[in-house]
């Protein structure tokens, strides 16, 4: 069975829903990305020295990552070797197949899950202003007490204009209660209560709001040590999870982002917004690949659901999808 047969067949084993926004969120850069391996493949005849260098420069363009695309081309040549693949259509499912591995790793079992307590889960959620942290925070806010859960949020970002009623804003839409102090307050002292808080009232889930600005790291890497100080003290092991949130528009500067934020806190997981905004989804490749970081949540539209968990495989058959279906109606 090809590889994407096997693709189809596996994400058919989840709702057609998750699939579908997937496939429509995905669109900018499946007509971008998928759109110009198409017409390579339509210019060469044969798989040559000239094929893999255009191929390369497509990928760097779909901001897949100069390190990950060197990793991925190699790999495509010994492929191509020892499969003795002539044809340049053939390449696309190596492609595909190649993207799914790259971002797996060595992974066995999934990475993209979010450490769930058996008591209180507390996520704090770091990044820079104006990247969507605080939607994210109303988005999985949404879909935990969907779930049935108790989720409380925590406006730790004292410092910018606005910011805690931005939270409230979403507290209220969605139905949750929302832990603050006026504005300039110590975020620990924020975090501190909020903590007492989600005991008292026996919270599933704690979402815990931070500060962006980036001007002076020494300054944000105290704060944010401090936050998580106060956090494990009055919870050992807490958080459990560090959910930095991207930009998926901003491309290169995601990534420098990324690795500030990488030093300056434990982070556990990537949540990547704006993705059907961008025509360059490679970025969640050069993420996983580069910064060993996994993608755990992915921005595919406006709606309060569309906030999903990521999965290599829809990911990928959302790049090649028109692809995939044109094999498997074969």
């Amino acid at each position: 069975m090809s590889f994407f047969k096997k693709l189809k067949e596996k994400i058919t084993k989840q709702t057609d829903a998750v699939t579908e926004k997937f496939k429509d969120g995905l669109t900018k850069t499946r007509d971008n990305f998928s759109g110009k391996v198409n017409d390579l493949v339509a210019r060469y005849r044969k798989v040559d020295e000239d094929f893999f260098e255009e191929l390369e420069e497509i990928l760097i363009g779909a901001d897949v990552g100069f390190d990950t695309v060197m990793e991925l081309i190699d790999e495509l040549k010994m492929e191509v070797k020892r499969k003795n693949i002539q044809d340049p259509a053939a390449v696309q499912a190596v492609i595909s197949e190649k993207l799914v591995d790259i971002y797996k790793g060595d992974e066995e079992e999934e990475v993209n899950t979010i450490n769930i307590q058996d008591g209180l889960t507390v996520i704090l959620f770091v990044g820079v202003n104006g990247v969507g942290k605080t939607t994210t925070i109303g988005k999985l806010a949404h879909k935990y007490k969907s779930e049935g859960k108790k989720v409380l949020l925590a406006a730790g970002d004292t410092f910018r204009a606005g910011a805690i009623e931005q939270l409230e804003v979403w507290g209220d839409r969605v139905g949750v209660e929302v832990i603050k102090q006026s504005a300039g307050s110590d975020p620990a002292a924020v975090m501190y209560d909020a903590v007492q808080a989600a005991k008292s009232r026996n919270a599933d889930i704690l979402l815990c709001d931070t500060a962006g600005r980036l001007q002076n790291k020494v300054n944000l890497m105290k704060e944010l040590e401090k936050v998580k100080r106060v956090i494990e003290r009055e919870i050992p092991g807490a958080p459990h999870e560090v959910l930095l949130v991207l930009d998926a528009t901003t491309g290169q500067n995601a990534m420098v982002q990324a690795k500030t934020f990488k030093e300056a806190t434990d982070v556990s997981g990537i949540v990547l917004t704006k993705l059907d905004g961008t025509a360059k989804g490679g970025i969640v490749l050069a993420i996983r690949n580069e910064l060993k970081i996994p993608v755990k949540f992915v921005g595919l539209g406006e709606k309060m659901d569309d906030l999903q968990q990521f999965d290599a495989e829809q990911y990928v058959y959302g790049l090649f999808a028109d692809l995939v279906d044109l094999e498997v109606q074969e």
